[in-house]
Protein backbone atom coordinates (compact mmCIF):
# COMPACT_ATOMS: atom_id res chain seq x y z
CA UNK A 1 0.00 0.00 0.00
CA UNK A 2 1.26 3.90 -0.99
CA UNK A 3 -0.59 6.72 -0.02
CA UNK A 4 0.87 10.33 -1.34
CA UNK A 5 0.08 13.42 -0.18
CA UNK A 6 0.75 16.95 -1.57
CA UNK A 7 1.17 20.60 -0.35
CA UNK A 8 2.77 23.69 -0.83
CA UNK A 9 4.52 22.90 2.02
CA UNK A 10 5.33 21.07 5.64
CA UNK A 11 0.81 21.49 5.91
CA UNK A 12 1.07 17.62 4.26
CA UNK A 13 2.65 16.60 8.06
CA UNK A 14 -0.34 16.13 9.69
CA UNK A 15 -2.17 14.48 7.41
CA UNK A 16 0.80 11.93 6.73
CA UNK A 17 1.29 11.39 10.53
CA UNK A 18 -2.45 10.25 10.64
CA UNK A 19 -2.13 7.97 8.03
CA UNK A 20 1.09 6.41 9.34
CA UNK A 21 -0.81 5.95 12.67
CA UNK A 22 -4.11 4.34 10.82
CA UNK A 23 -1.24 2.61 9.08
CA UNK A 24 1.72 2.03 9.53
CA UNK A 25 2.75 -0.10 7.18
CA UNK A 26 1.69 1.19 4.34
CA UNK A 27 4.71 3.61 2.20
CA UNK A 28 4.81 7.63 2.47
CA UNK A 29 5.55 9.70 -0.85
CA UNK A 30 5.83 13.20 0.30
CA UNK A 31 5.63 15.99 -2.21
CA UNK A 32 5.58 19.13 -1.75
CA UNK A 33 7.28 22.86 -3.12
CA UNK A 34 8.68 24.43 -1.03
CA UNK A 35 10.51 26.97 -3.70
CA UNK A 36 7.27 28.64 -4.72
CA UNK A 37 5.53 28.86 -1.10
CA UNK A 38 3.44 30.28 0.11
CA UNK A 39 0.63 29.61 -2.80
CA UNK A 40 -2.36 31.59 -1.30
CA UNK A 41 -1.11 35.17 -2.65
CA UNK A 42 -1.40 33.01 -6.06
CA UNK A 43 -3.77 33.29 -8.80
CA UNK A 44 -6.04 30.12 -8.85
CA UNK A 45 -4.29 29.28 -12.22
CA UNK A 46 -0.99 29.74 -10.57
CA UNK A 47 -1.66 27.13 -7.89
CA UNK A 48 -3.45 24.62 -10.09
CA UNK A 49 0.38 24.38 -12.30
CA UNK A 50 2.10 23.84 -9.15
CA UNK A 51 -0.71 21.72 -7.54
CA UNK A 52 -0.38 19.47 -10.75
CA UNK A 53 3.17 19.76 -10.78
CA UNK A 54 3.63 17.92 -7.10
CA UNK A 55 1.21 15.43 -7.91
CA UNK A 56 2.90 14.24 -11.33
CA UNK A 57 6.09 13.83 -9.32
CA UNK A 58 4.40 11.88 -6.89
CA UNK A 59 2.77 9.91 -9.56
CA UNK A 60 5.66 8.64 -10.65
CA UNK A 61 6.06 6.55 -7.74
CA UNK A 62 3.16 4.87 -8.69
CA UNK A 63 0.89 5.55 -5.17
CA UNK A 64 -2.49 3.58 -4.82
CA UNK A 65 -3.63 7.47 -3.59
CA UNK A 66 -3.36 10.90 -3.35
CA UNK A 67 -4.67 13.21 -0.89
CA UNK A 68 -4.21 17.00 -1.64
CA UNK A 69 -2.93 18.15 2.35
CA UNK A 70 -3.44 22.11 1.52
CA UNK A 71 -6.81 23.98 1.53
CA UNK A 72 -5.62 26.17 -1.11
CA UNK A 73 -4.72 23.40 -3.63
CA UNK A 74 -7.94 21.88 -2.66
CA UNK A 75 -10.37 24.98 -3.71
CA UNK A 76 -8.83 25.85 -6.86
CA UNK A 77 -7.26 22.85 -8.72
CA UNK A 78 -9.24 20.14 -7.55
CA UNK A 79 -11.07 19.43 -10.89
CA UNK A 80 -8.37 19.58 -12.62
CA UNK A 81 -6.25 17.19 -10.50
CA UNK A 82 -9.39 14.43 -10.61
CA UNK A 83 -9.67 15.23 -14.23
CA UNK A 84 -6.01 14.14 -14.83
CA UNK A 85 -5.69 11.43 -12.74
CA UNK A 86 -8.79 9.71 -11.88
CA UNK A 87 -10.16 6.76 -11.97
CA UNK A 88 -6.57 5.21 -12.12
CA UNK A 89 -5.21 7.33 -9.36
CA UNK A 90 -7.98 8.74 -6.52
CA UNK A 91 -7.99 12.02 -5.61
CA UNK A 92 -8.71 13.05 -1.77
CA UNK A 93 -8.81 16.77 -0.94
CA UNK A 94 -8.62 18.54 2.07
CA UNK A 95 -12.21 20.36 3.63
CA UNK A 96 -12.66 23.01 6.09
CA UNK A 97 -13.96 20.73 9.01
CA UNK A 98 -16.95 23.45 9.42
CA UNK A 99 -19.61 20.43 9.89
CA UNK A 100 -18.48 19.31 12.92
CA UNK A 101 -17.83 22.71 14.40
CA UNK A 102 -20.81 23.51 13.88
CA UNK A 103 -22.82 20.63 14.78
CA UNK A 104 -22.24 21.62 18.30
CA UNK A 105 -24.22 25.42 17.85
CA UNK A 106 -21.47 27.86 17.69
CA UNK A 107 -20.53 30.48 17.98
CA UNK A 108 -17.60 29.13 15.79
CA UNK A 109 -14.42 30.71 14.14
CA UNK A 110 -12.80 29.77 11.31
CA UNK A 111 -9.41 30.57 11.02
CA UNK A 112 -7.97 30.48 7.50
CA UNK A 113 -5.36 32.10 5.21
CA UNK A 114 -6.43 35.54 3.54
CA UNK A 115 -6.78 33.91 0.12
CA UNK A 116 -9.37 31.98 1.57
CA UNK A 117 -11.74 33.94 4.31
CA UNK A 118 -14.43 35.18 2.53
CA UNK A 119 -14.14 33.32 -0.15
CA UNK A 120 -17.35 31.83 -1.96
CA UNK A 121 -15.41 28.56 -1.65
CA UNK A 122 -15.83 28.83 1.91
CA UNK A 123 -18.96 31.02 2.38
CA UNK A 124 -20.46 27.93 0.47
CA UNK A 125 -19.35 25.86 3.11
CA UNK A 126 -20.80 28.09 6.17
CA UNK A 127 -23.63 27.78 4.21
CA UNK A 128 -24.22 24.30 3.44
CA UNK A 129 -22.95 23.11 6.80
CA UNK A 130 -23.53 25.94 9.49
CA UNK A 131 -26.77 27.38 8.51
CA UNK A 132 -27.96 29.11 11.18
CA UNK A 133 -24.40 28.84 13.53
CA UNK A 134 -23.03 32.12 13.99
CA UNK A 135 -19.53 32.01 12.56
CA UNK A 136 -16.94 34.57 12.85
CA UNK A 137 -14.01 33.89 9.57
CA UNK A 138 -10.11 34.73 10.48
CA UNK A 139 -7.53 36.14 8.07
CA UNK A 140 -4.34 34.92 9.42
CA UNK A 141 -1.69 36.76 7.50
CA UNK A 142 1.72 35.23 8.18
CA UNK A 143 0.57 32.35 10.08
CA UNK A 144 1.32 29.20 7.19
CA UNK A 145 4.52 31.12 6.23
CA UNK A 146 5.59 31.09 9.83
CA UNK A 147 4.90 27.51 10.99
CA UNK A 148 6.69 26.69 7.05
CA UNK A 149 9.94 27.91 8.65
CA UNK A 150 9.82 27.38 12.13
CA UNK A 151 10.02 30.72 13.16
CA UNK A 152 8.35 30.23 16.63
CA UNK A 153 8.75 34.26 17.33
CA UNK A 154 7.08 35.10 14.15
CA UNK A 155 4.20 32.13 14.81
CA UNK A 156 3.38 33.78 18.48
CA UNK A 157 2.68 36.82 16.90
CA UNK A 158 0.79 35.75 14.07
CA UNK A 159 -2.05 33.58 16.79
CA UNK A 160 -1.68 36.15 18.79
CA UNK A 161 -3.22 38.73 16.23
CA UNK A 162 -5.54 36.30 15.12
CA UNK A 163 -6.39 35.59 18.56
CA UNK A 164 -7.09 38.99 19.16
CA UNK A 165 -9.57 38.75 16.55
CA UNK A 166 -11.35 36.19 17.01
CA UNK A 167 -14.68 36.24 19.48
CA UNK A 168 -14.16 35.36 23.15
CA UNK A 169 -17.16 32.94 23.33
CA UNK A 170 -16.53 30.74 20.76
CA UNK A 171 -16.98 26.81 21.18
CA UNK A 172 -14.95 25.13 18.43
CA UNK A 173 -12.09 26.30 16.09
CA UNK A 174 -11.60 25.23 12.90
CA UNK A 175 -8.79 25.14 11.30
CA UNK A 176 -8.60 26.03 7.65
CA UNK A 177 -5.28 25.43 6.62
CA UNK A 178 -3.15 22.18 6.92
CA UNK A 179 -0.23 24.69 8.28
CA UNK A 180 -2.17 25.05 11.39
CA UNK A 181 -2.23 21.60 12.88
CA UNK A 182 1.27 21.90 13.14
CA UNK A 183 0.90 24.59 15.35
CA UNK A 184 -2.63 23.48 17.39
CA UNK A 185 -1.96 23.49 20.81
CA UNK A 186 -0.36 27.22 20.55
CA UNK A 187 -3.51 27.95 18.87
CA UNK A 188 -5.73 26.81 22.00
CA UNK A 189 -3.39 28.09 24.47
CA UNK A 190 -4.20 31.87 22.80
CA UNK A 191 -7.76 31.25 21.87
CA UNK A 192 -8.86 29.23 25.82
CA UNK A 193 -10.51 31.94 27.82
CA UNK A 194 -10.00 31.12 31.66
CA UNK A 195 -12.20 29.45 33.57
CA UNK A 196 -14.42 28.40 30.86
CA UNK A 197 -15.22 25.08 29.07
CA UNK A 198 -12.76 23.66 26.95
CA UNK A 199 -12.95 24.98 22.89
CA UNK A 200 -12.73 22.41 20.64
CA UNK A 201 -10.66 22.59 17.69
CA UNK A 202 -11.06 21.25 14.45
CA UNK A 203 -8.76 20.15 12.15
CA UNK A 204 -8.90 17.49 8.89
CA UNK A 205 -6.04 15.30 8.90
CA UNK A 206 -7.78 12.60 10.59
CA UNK A 207 -10.77 12.63 8.84
CA UNK A 208 -8.93 12.83 5.37
CA UNK A 209 -6.72 10.34 6.48
CA UNK A 210 -9.19 7.99 7.04
CA UNK A 211 -11.04 8.48 3.28
CA UNK A 212 -7.86 8.21 1.85
CA UNK A 213 -8.08 4.47 2.80
CA UNK A 214 -11.95 4.09 2.06
CA UNK A 215 -10.98 5.11 -1.27
CA UNK A 216 -8.31 2.36 -1.99
CA UNK A 217 -10.52 -0.42 0.26
CA UNK A 218 -8.77 -0.95 2.98
CA UNK A 219 -9.45 -0.02 7.06
CA UNK A 220 -6.55 0.99 9.82
CA UNK A 221 -4.53 -1.77 11.35
CA UNK A 222 -6.00 -3.44 14.01
CA UNK A 223 -3.32 -4.35 17.16
CA UNK A 224 -1.65 -7.04 16.45
CA UNK A 225 0.71 -8.84 18.92
CA UNK A 226 3.74 -7.80 17.14
CA UNK A 227 4.00 -4.56 15.02
CA UNK A 228 3.48 -4.27 11.27
CA UNK A 229 6.12 -3.43 9.41
CA UNK A 230 6.91 0.06 8.71
CA UNK A 231 6.29 1.72 5.45
CA UNK A 232 9.03 3.50 3.61
CA UNK A 233 9.20 7.34 3.23
CA UNK A 234 9.84 9.07 -0.21
CA UNK A 235 10.24 13.18 0.15
CA UNK A 236 10.10 15.19 -3.27
CA UNK A 237 10.91 18.96 -2.97
CA UNK A 238 9.75 20.86 -5.71
CA UNK A 239 10.41 18.16 -8.02
CA UNK A 240 13.39 16.89 -6.73
CA UNK A 241 13.96 13.83 -3.94
CA UNK A 242 15.72 14.65 -1.13
CA UNK A 243 15.17 14.12 2.57
CA UNK A 244 12.81 15.39 4.73
CA UNK A 245 13.19 18.86 5.18
CA UNK A 246 15.20 19.55 8.73
CA UNK A 247 12.28 22.52 9.75
CA UNK A 248 9.77 19.06 9.69
CA UNK A 249 11.32 18.18 12.68
CA UNK A 250 10.22 21.15 14.78
CA UNK A 251 6.93 19.22 14.97
CA UNK A 252 5.62 15.96 16.60
CA UNK A 253 4.42 14.72 13.41
CA UNK A 254 7.68 15.11 11.53
CA UNK A 255 9.74 13.62 14.37
CA UNK A 256 7.13 10.62 14.27
CA UNK A 257 7.40 10.37 10.25
CA UNK A 258 11.22 10.58 10.64
CA UNK A 259 11.44 8.10 13.63
CA UNK A 260 13.34 4.41 12.83
CA UNK A 261 12.96 2.21 11.46
CA UNK A 262 10.27 3.92 9.31
CA UNK A 263 12.77 3.80 6.60
CA UNK A 264 14.19 6.66 4.34
CA UNK A 265 14.55 6.00 0.58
Amino acid sequence: MKIALMDSGIGLLPAAAAVHRLRPDADLVLSSDPDSMPWGPRTPEDVTQRALACVRAAAAHRPDAVIIACNTASVHALPALRAEFEPGLPVIGTVPAIKPAAAGGGPVAIWATPATTGSPYQRRLIRDFADGVQVTEVACPGLAEAVQWADSAAIDAAVADAAARTPRDIRALVLGCTHYELVADRIRAAVQPAGAPPIALHGSAGAVAAQALRRIGTTPASPAPTPLPEGRLTVILSGREAALPDVALAYTEGRLLAREPLARG
